[in-house]
């Protein structure tokens, strides 16, 4: 089993910057690919950002491109979403999730998620 915990979120004013962190345990991290996905009020999940488990190869959605980047410490066992010119519309809770095949950006693909930290950007 894999074991995901996110920490960073909080309460942000429009245009400020977050640092989400996303520790995993029990598998061999560098054999991972992980992603980050959101869920806003009212809305169902969506994909946010992934990156390979080398490190080498990302992909994000429209929506964050330019302001979000996605990397990771294999020696860390960690993978980290920066996220900066937040906006209201970036309000929701962030999931963690992790692929031992090949990922994506749906939801199906991936083994495991953590349980999610909330984001909140006011206006």
């Amino acid at each position: 089993q894999v074991q995901l915990v996110e920490s960073g979120g909080g309460l942000v004013q429009a245009g400020d910057s977050l640092r989400l962190s996303c520790a995993t345990s029990g598998r061999t991290f560098s054999r991972l690919t992980m992603a980050w996905f959101r869920q806003a009020p009212g809305k169902e999940r969506e994909f946010v950002a992934t990156i390979s488990w080398s490190g080498g190869s990302t992909f994000y959605a429209d929506s964050v491109k330019g302001r979000f980047t996605i990397s990771r410490d294999n020696a860390k066992s960690t993978v980290y979403l920066q996220m900066n010119s937040l906006e209201p519309e970036d309000t929701a809770i962030y999931y963690c999730a992790a692929d031992t095949a090949g990922g994506g950006v749906r939801i199906g693909s991936y083994d495991y998620w953590g349980q999610g930290t909330q984001v909140t950007v006011s206006s």
